[in-house]
């Protein structure tokens, strides 16, 4: 399943660069893209495991930069 999220407040490349590296090893991610320009994330992830592996992207999101969301 491939979905597209808006993002709120995501104010650095480089941590968009991180975000998409530590969300590209979770379990069932087939790939991740998170465009700082247009503050969107789409993600493609085992229809299975989608929303866990969502609910974890949330997680590593806040970790790395915590005035940052995924809106979903």
């Amino acid at each position: 399943m491939k979905k597209v999220f808006k993002m709120e407040d995501l104010d650095c490349a480089n941590c968009a660069a991180k975000m998409e590296d530590a969300i590209g090893r979770l379990n069932g991610v087939k790939s991740v893209r998170i465009n700082f320009i247009s503050q969107k994330f789409t993600l493609d992830a085992s229809d299975d495991l989608f929303e866990g592996v969502l609910t974890e992207a949330k997680k590593i999101v806040k970790k790395i930069e915590p005035d940052c969301a995924i809106l979903a």
